[in-house]
């Protein structure tokens, strides 16, 4: 177990003058949390108005993040990195203005090229249809005492139009319908549009071309084909640009968030006419380095270490509104940190109050193992998470690796030595004709091997690994571990009351919660002893009443603080520890389906077949394809049910999150390189 990093509240005070160098300094010294001024908190102060460089950095920055869309500029496009100083002497000089222009020009180009194709796909379309009817294009139009009307129909209109009007039709089928065109006196429109909307008459609008549809139509194609060479030029221009400036637009973003960051920073802050007040959040550790380091870099700014936060409830409720909170700095080793993920899951961690981390990188890895227990599955784990954790550093990927690798070693550890096997045969144990189980030494012909081949679980050296034995003590074990599991949540939610507000306290809150549990876990035993084990009556009596005594004393002292649900929850302690057996569970549903898969491939295709090369050939692969199922299942589920006792059972006994993740202002550079970084 692990508290977060203890915190000390500073204050940092200045001349107004000096706030940008105080910024800069905050930022360099990469250690302070910044506690947002709250208006009218203290008298003569409000908050402040951003920095007069941050309004035409904010619009820079806009420019910029719409030209990389433009050009397509992505996260996963590879950029070099680029000097600080070069990036910022470009900026000063308006490269990124100068930059717009020269991309605008071309986007502009491929706008009007976008536009001029998508006009001549429509007149492509139109021409099409008007191709299918014998009149030329300059005869639709021109008339001044009969209109035309030429579009698309789903049935034959002439005989509705018969006596008033000429049709021209392309071939009407009602399937496809067809193409028509109408020529009727001005004073017969009315009767033709009608007769037509009878037939789904769709209007095709005529080019403003002379002579045949099929001439303009070859036309348009050309002019088409001419337009999408010149878009692929255009693209060709893009893409240049893209490579031309994409060092350049990645860094100068880069840049410019962070001077858009600092920019904002007084609106956080107090300032009045001539001065500016921040607090801050740091490491109890460092807070006299960070104190020497910001007044060694700004003259005239003055820095307090106002206070430093216990983990008492009591320091919370007398502190203002703005202080109560303070925010959680995780306080894990290297190989700890990696399990934070899943706390994250959950929640931040309280400052005042137990992280997690540190129980679920013990016993998520070893939960997993224990359900995996083979040492052929458990070598692709570690492999796999190994190489994860070296090449990935997304955090969802890195939790899979971690907890693959992690696992995987346990997973190994139990296989060899306590289950003795491996793609569920055991290493050493005779075979007799007709047992559905085999063993490694029989499989590849190996005598007298070492003992410690054998694993140590009760039933070994090649016995039926789903008998009584292994059962029993497989359930047996799941549940004390779930005892010693659970126990420690209880305790660990003791002391999370203890450091909150005092032992008395939180031997009156959660104390009870721990008696009951021991005086249930107790009662329990004893009953199963009489129960399954036959033990007397008599034998048992004494511990029975031991563990009432437990129980009801853990009871009366839960009623005052949990009411009746002190007596309802009782029931959930047996469940909860029963809970565990999954472990088992899994752990024979894993071993049924290897024998099953064992014994299909070696006794029933490998002997059925003769135990040729070709009943080997099936057999293998059979055998690898059916492995590879139990393997993936096992992540699926020892990685899920390990996760979820971590949850369910051990978190929600004591852990209540809600914290505020540490974040220090600080400068992060990936796109651009300072003098500093060189060195």
């Amino acid at each position: 177990m692990s508290l977060p990093e203890s915190m000390s509240r500073i204050v940092i005070a200045g001349s107004l003058s000096h706030i940008d160098e105080a910024i800069d300094a905050l930022y360099k010294t990469g250690a302070v949390h910044l506690i947002d001024h709250t208006v009218d908190a203290d008298e003569g102060f409000t908050l402040g108005t951003p920095r007069p460089y941050s309004s035409k950095a904010s619009e820079r920055l806009l420019k910029i993040r719409s030209m990389e869309k433009e050009l397509g500029l992505t996260k996963k496009t590879k950029t070099e990195p680029v000097p600080l100083e070069k990036i910022k002497s470009q900026i000063s000089s308006e490269s990124v203005e100068l930059i717009e222009k020269e991309i605008s020009s071309v986007l502009d180009k491929k706008n009007d090229l976008s536009q001029r194709i998508t006009e001549l796909n429509a007149t492509k379309k139109s021409l099409e249809l008007l191709s299918k009817l014998d009149i030329d294009l300059d005869l639709y139009s021109g008339y001044k005492s009969i209109f035309s009307a030429v579009g698309t129909v789903t049935a034959d209109p002439a005989p509705g139009l018969a006596g008033i009007c000429e049709v021209f039709s392309s071939g009407i089928t009602k399937k496809e319908g067809g193409v028509v065109a109408v020529f009727a006196r001005n004073e017969d429109k009315e009767k033709v549009l009608s007769a037509l909307a009878e037939c789904d008459f769709s209007e095709i609008p005529v080019p403003n071309e002379t002579g045949s549809a099929s001439a303009a139509l070859a036309k348009t194609e050309r002019e088409l084909s001419a337009a999408a060479q010149d878009m692929e030029k255009v693209d060709g221009e893009i893409q240049a640009l893209l490579e031309k400036h994409k060092d350049f637009l990645k860094a100068s973003e880069e840049e410019l968030s962070i001077e858009v960051e600092q920019g904002e920073i007084p609106v956080r802050i107090a300032t009045s006419e001539h001065s500016f007040v921040m607090d801050g959040w740091v490491p109890s550790k460092t807070a006299e380095k960070v104190k020497i380091d910001i007044e060694a870099k700004v003259e005239g700014v003055y820095v307090e270490i106002q206070e430093t936060r216990g983990r008492s409830m009591k320091e919370v409720e007398e502190a203002e509104n703005r202080f109560k909170d303070v925010p959680t700095k995780f306080n894990n080793g290297r190989i700890v940190e990696e399990f934070q993920y899943p706390t994250k899951l959950m929640s931040v961690p309280k400052y005042q109050e137990i992280d997690p981390s540190i129980l679920i990188a013990i016993f998520l890895p070893l939960f997993f193992g224990m359900m995996i227990g083979d040492v052929g599955y458990s070598i692709p784990f570690i492999i796999l998470g190994a190489y994860g954790l070296k090449v990935t550093h997304h955090k969802d990927w890195r939790a899979i690796a971690t907890v693959l690798f992690f696992g995987g070693i346990w997973a190994f550890i139990f296989g060899f030595f306590f289950y003795g096997e491996c793609l569920g045969m055991h290493f050493v144990g005779e075979y007799t004709p007709g047992d559905v189980e085999y063993s490694w030494q029989y499989l590849l012909g190996l005598d007298n091997l070492p003992s410690f081949f054998e694993g140590i679980l009760p039933g070994g050296h090649g016995v039926h690994k789903l008998g009584a034995d292994w059962i029993g003590f497989q359930l047996k074990l799941s549940v004390y571990i779930g005892v010693c599991h659970l126990l420690l949540a209880y305790c660990c939610a003791v002391y999370n009351k203890t450091l909150q507000h005092g032992f008395v306290h939180a031997f009156k809150e959660k104390g009870g919660w721990v008696l009951s549990f021991i005086g249930m876990v107790l009662i329990c035993y004893e009953l199963a002893m009489l129960l399954i084990y036959g033990e007397s009556f008599d034998s048992i009596l004494i511990p029975m009443v031991i563990g009432a005594i437990i129980l009801a004393a853990g009871v009366i002292l839960n009623i005052p603080e949990d009411g009746m649900q002190a007596v309802l929850e009782l029931p959930g302690i047996v469940g909860g520890v029963l809970s565990y057996t999954r472990i088992a569970a899994i752990g024979m549903s894993k071993a049924g389906m290897a024998l099953a898969f064992n014994y299909i491939c070696i006794g029933m295709i490998y002997g059925g077949l003769g135990e040729g090369i070709l009943a080997l050939i099936v057999a293998f692969a059979l055998f690898a394809f059916l492995h590879l199922m139990i393997w993936t299942l096992g992540i699926l589920s020892a990685g899920l049910h390990s996760l979820r006792l971590q949850f369910v059972e051990l978190m929600v006994k004591f852990y209540e999150g809600g914290g505020t993740e540490f974040s220090p202002l600080k400068v992060k550079r990936v796109k651009t390189i300072s003098d500093k970084d060189k060195a």
